[in-house]
């Protein structure tokens, strides 16, 4: 079994949570593999109903509102064909097909006769309630393709170099140069295959680069026979927003350019469908901000961004044969830096962030800006051999108050005054951290005694 975060997340869900579980993500990222897997080892006892495969019982679902809580546990228990133990677990998986899916799990979780949990597809775009939960009553875990630390570690790498490695960021010293070479070696691996799970175990199995690429394919498909959800308008113009990215990635500034969908166009009218293909998981938003300050998010630009795909393997697919052989020999001889950008998109977004970028015409852009341990902190990705050449980051650093900012490249630890050069697999230690101390509580009623 690939080895996947999230496991542990879904175990402790089991061990210590009463509330329902929502894993939630894009198509073929692993959240029903995953979830089998970890019920499996706990023995404990579980059903699992599929909305897509099972859709007779439907009906019964959105009958669920209605009816009486007991009635519809019986008519469950009989849906199962196995008689379920009181603690027993109950899957409900490609829960996008029922629409009052929440509604329905806040009178299960009430009634608390079993422990339950759900997944699905397009969750973002077709249960648009799933925010509103009621707290306490549903907990949900974000999933993505394998990230480059779990593809590391399913081609072999230790736990032990691991620790050298986080020690190597953390006190900012060189790693190892052998080290350092092998895994730079499986980065470019990792551009090829992605984080896929059906890719990743092809590639393992079988070494086999075509098959790969045919899984991307196939993922590709699948994607597609999504969009059709739109009624046939919006499927074609779904479609070629998608299949427009990767050239998108390619060109100078890497920005969405919507008139490369049609002349004139304006955002208003392909707006719905980023935000589809954003809340869908199948696609990733980088947005403009005009200002150096926290919060990003509060002069950000909607109509303005780049948009990278969920998938870097994906992504290396679409640009074809020529690019994976060239990405073998470490991407000698080409432009690897929509690649190396869409790495550092998705795997910043799977460790928590928001992403957002700067552009200044004057003096020019920082790829991404992110707000990390309480501050901004600039990140430029460099794919070639001029990686320590940022005349836009060298410039907003002597004249915005930074206290540093980080250099993704092929290349090993460095320190220049505040910037500081990693190789760019040391993405993978840069994590969101939510911890906010505590603090002492103000005592209003000293107020009272005031005259």
């Amino acid at each position: 079994m690939l080895y996947r975060k999230a496991k542990k997340s879904i175990e402790n869900w089991l061990l210590n949570d009463n509330c329902a579980l929502l894993v939630s993500g894009a198509r073929q990222v692993g959240k029903t593999y995953l979830i089998r897997e970890v019920l499996k080892e706990s023995k404990r006892d579980y059903v699992e109903f599929n909305f897509i495969k099972q859709p007779n019982l439907i009906p019964l679902f959105n009958s669920a509102i209605s009816e009486d809580s007991d009635k519809f546990l019986m008519e469950l228990r009989v849906a199962a064909k196995k008689v379920l133990k009181e603690d027993a677990i109950i899957f409900f998986d490609e829960v996008q097909e029922i629409k009052e899916i929440v509604t329905i799990i806040k009178f299960l979780v009430e009634k608390g006769q079993y422990k339950y949990v759900l997944s699905g597809s397009l969750l973002g775009v077709e249960l648009t309630n799933l925010k509103s939960a009621p707290v306490g009553y549903l907990k949900t875990i974000d999933m993505y393709p394998m990230d480059l630390e779990e593809f590391y570690i399913a081609n072999g790498l230790g736990t032990d170099i691991i620790r050298h490695l986080s020690d190597c960021f953390n006190n900012l010293v060189p790693v190892d140069e052998f080290i350092h070479n092998r895994l730079i070696e499986n980065f470019y691996r990792y551009l090829i295959v992605g984080g896929m799970p059906e890719a990743v175990q092809y590639y393992l199995d079988t070494q086999d680069l075509n098959l790969v690429s045919n899984i991307h394919k196939k993922i590709y498909r699948d994607y597609k026979r999504d969009f059709t959800k739109y009624e046939q308008e919006n499927k074609l113009k779904l479609i070629d927003t998608y299949d427009l990215i990767p050239s998108e990635l390619d060109s100078k500034n890497k920005r969405y350019t919507f008139t490369n969908l049609e002349k004139e166009l304006k955002f208003k009218r392909y707006e719905n469908n980023f935000n589809w293909l954003i809340d869908a998981g199948v696609s990733i938003p980088v947005f403009n901000v005009t200002e150096f300050k926290i919060p990003l998010e509060a002069s950000k630009k909607s109509n303005l961004f780049k948009l990278f795909l969920s998938d870097v393997g994906m992504l290396t697919t679409f640009y074809g044969s020529a690019t994976i052989l060239k990405l073998l020999d470490k991407g000698k001889n080409i432009n690897c830096g929509a690649m190396f950008e869409n790495f550092v998109a998705e795997e910043l977004l799977s460790h928590g962030f928001k992403n957002y970028y700067f552009n200044n015409k004057k003096h020019g852009e920082v790829d991404f800006l992110i707000e990390y341990k309480g501050e901004l902190l600039p990140i430029e990705v460099k794919s070639g051999k001029d990686y320590k050449i940022h005349s836009a980051l060298t410039y907003f650093m002597n004249t915005k108050d930074f206290n540093k900012a980080y250099v993704l490249s092929d290349y090993n630890i460095s320190v220049e005054n505040n910037i500081i050069y990693l190789p760019i697999y040391m993405t993978m230690f840069i994590y969101k951290d939510e911890f906010i101390e505590k603090v002492p509580k103000i005592d209003l009623s000293v107020l009272s005694n005031l005259k």
